[in-house]
This record gives structure tokens, sequence and C-alpha cells, in this order.
């Protein structure tokens, strides 16, 4: 099973699909790894491993000896524009980080093709557009700030996604 730089750990508790590469892994204190591969971000779950796709991945925060990730869900559509909700924090101890820090990073920031924040009535927005791993092309995302008005977001998204379409600019 190996995968590009190394391949995956010992004890791995994933099922790696045929053309996804490994950058980087690293064992997670108290069991697991960590494994950032071409399509996502392998983390311990429930005695398994699953991956959170590039995409999805709102916010990867290192601080010391551990790993902070904050995971989005797809929650709506707006055209085709994915509406996307922040799920809390999750924090995970790494011993030895190995490359795995800098694998991070740069899959997250270059899976980011633009970004930009509305402010509107109730909060604001973070409209991003994302490369999706594996696939042409990229996604419209939009994350509103709790209490937003929901349908200006959709509004908006869908028209911005409208002119991404005809090939005009996002923001």
């Amino acid at each position: 099973m190996d995968r590009l730089f190394g391949g995956v750990p010992k004890g791995f508790a994933g099922q790696l699909e045929r053309a996804e590469n490994v950058a980087a892994w690293a064992p997670v204190r108290g069991g697991g790894h960590l494994v950032a591969t071409s399509l996502g971000l392998w983390v311990p779950h429930e005695g398994q491993a699953r991956r959170i796709g590039w995409h999805l991945v709102s916010k990867a925060t290192w601080a010391g000896d551990h790993l902070q990730v904050v995971e989005a869900d797809e929650v709506d559509t707006a055209g085709e524009a994915v509406v996307l909700v922040d799920r809390a924090p999750v924090r995970f101890d790494v011993d030895e980080p190995r490359k795995l820090p800098q694998a991070v990073h740069r899959r997250v920031t270059t899976s980011i093709r633009s970004r930009h924040r509305e402010e509107l009535p109730g909060g604001g927005a973070w409209f991003v557009q994302r490369k999706l791993p594996g696939r042409d092309g990229t996604v419209l995302q939009v994350r509103p700030d709790p209490g937003t008005d929901l349908a200006l977001v959709r509004d908006i998204a869908a028209h911005v996604a409208e002119r991404m379409a005809a090939g005009g600019q996002a923001q």
C-alpha cells in the first residue's frame, strides 16, 4: 500500500481510494493517525478513520503539540452554490508532527481560489471559491454567520454562482 511519500502508517484504519496519494502523516496521542492525502485529511473517528475533504476543512491550526480542525457540513444549496455550517473544533494531540503541519497548510490554502466577506443584515457571510479534491473546476461555498438572514444569503449566493458559471468574477 505504498502511496507516493512513504505510504500509510502501520495500523491505519482507513481505506484510501485508488488514486489517493499520501502527502504526510503523524500518530495521534491516544491512538490513530492523521493522514494528509491528495483528497483530504484522514482523522481518527470512533476506532476507525474518516476522511474530511480539503474543501470541507474551514480551518486547521497548529499550536504546540496539537492540530485543531474545524470541519464544515454542506447544509443547503443556492443555485450552484453550497451553503456551509461549521462544526465545533476538534483537537488532535500529536507528539511527532513530522511534515504534517506543512502538508495540511498547503492543501487547505491551495484549495481556496478566492474568498471575500459580505456584511449582511443580522451578521455576514464568507463567499469562498474552492477546488474540489480529485475533480475539475471549483465550487462556490457560502458560510453565513449565525443569525444572518439565510434567504438573503441564498439569493446572493445563487446570483454569484450564476455569474461564475457565465465566466464572471465571484465578487
